[in-house]
């Protein structure tokens, strides 16, 4: 069984400091045992977490005891982290043991110096803040988390629960990760380079409103579709069309057609028994292999998968293959 410390701070963002704690303390493996024992540690015995005071079992030095430690994020990333869970974590790095943040905990691990000259996000409204206080980090305010090797970044709410499956997957494999994305009601594979939600208020982003094409696309996206089809559609030249859907989606056009697409077979999957083959046909794609082949990409297994795991029991009516 792998073990996890989530570390309490004061100040800590209950909301990041119970991500872990479900997403990761929930997983079961393929015998019915747990995967993961999830503690909780600090530098104080009580811990405040916003409007709530929160007890806390384990000492810092239980961290020398963790395969993973995940930091959650504080309601004032910028304040002074205190020295012993500094020293704790510096510590923890030297002996090889991953570590993690969710949202503005990146803050801490760069307080540690465990991010210089690395890649990391955050949550990207304090992604200036960031670079400010750690210039020698490579912030990438534009994905939901970034994984390198021994430490896992991840931006805010939900890009933690993200991050907490794509270590289920990492440490277990796309099975056990998909049992753990139905547990917590969350989408199976989100990957990390897919763009955070930004707002970019201001005239240009009113002016530039792609409303009505994805309206139109939400209907039309199992068409024959062409990016000089949706270009004239939205009355845009290819171009134009390109960068308006990057500044407000972060994807191209045809990205986000893909992703609409793998949606929408998900939904077939578990709710038909239409074979693997006819759906890639219904949602739109030139042919199966390159269904399989999207499928995978942004869920993390193959249709047939993920189907075993999330469809409804409903009677057989044909083969389906992977």
């Amino acid at each position: 069984m792998h073990s996890v410390f989530v570390l309490a701070l004061p100040d800590t963002i209950a909301f990041d400091l119970a991500t872990p704690i479900e997403v990761l303390g929930r997983v079961r493996l393929p015998d019915g045992g747990p995967g993961y024992r999830v503690q909780v540690c600090g530098s104080e015995p009580m811990v405040d977490a916003g409007p709530l005071r929160l007890a806390v079992d384990h000492r810092l030095d239980a961290i020398e005891s963790a395969g993973t430690v995940i930091v959650p994020g504080r309601y004032d990333p910028t304040a002074p982290v205190p020295a012993a869970a500094l020293d704790a974590l510096r510590a923890a790095a030297a002996a090889g043991t991953r570590i993690a943040s969710i949202c503005v905990g990146a803050f801490t691990l760069a307080a540690a110096g465990l991010l210089d000259h690395r890649r990391a996000t955050t949550h990207w409204a304090a992604a200036d803040r960031f670079r400010a206080a750690f210039p020698a980090v490579d912030v990438d305010p534009a994905v939901l988390y970034v994984d390198t090797g021994q430490f896992v970044t991840s931006a805010g709410a939900t890009a933690g629960v993200d991050m907490c499956l794509h270590l289920v997957r990492r440490d277990y494999g796309a099975a056990v990760a998909a049992d753990a994305s139905r547990q917590a009601v969350a989408p199976l594979h989100r990957d990390g380079g897919q763009a955070q939600f930004i707002v970019r208020p201001g005239p240009d982003a009113t002016a530039a409103g792609l409303d009505p094409v994805l309206r139109w696309l939400e209907v039309h996206a199992y068409e024959d579709l062409t990016l000089a089809g949706i270009a004239a559609e939205a009355g845009l030249s290819v171009r134009t069309l390109n960068r308006r859907f990057h500044e407000q989606t972060g994807h191209t056009p045809m990205q986000w057609v893909t992703a609409r697409r793998i949606r929408r077979a998900q939904e077939l999957l578990e709710s038909t028994d239409h074979g693997v083959d006819r759906i890639a046909h219904l949602v739109g794609f030139a042919s199966p292999a390159q269904f399989r082949l999207q499928f995978k990409r942004l869920s993390g297994v193959a249709p047939q998968a993920y189907r075993n795991t999330f469809r409804a029991q409903l009677p057989s009516a044909g083969s389906t293959s992977a």
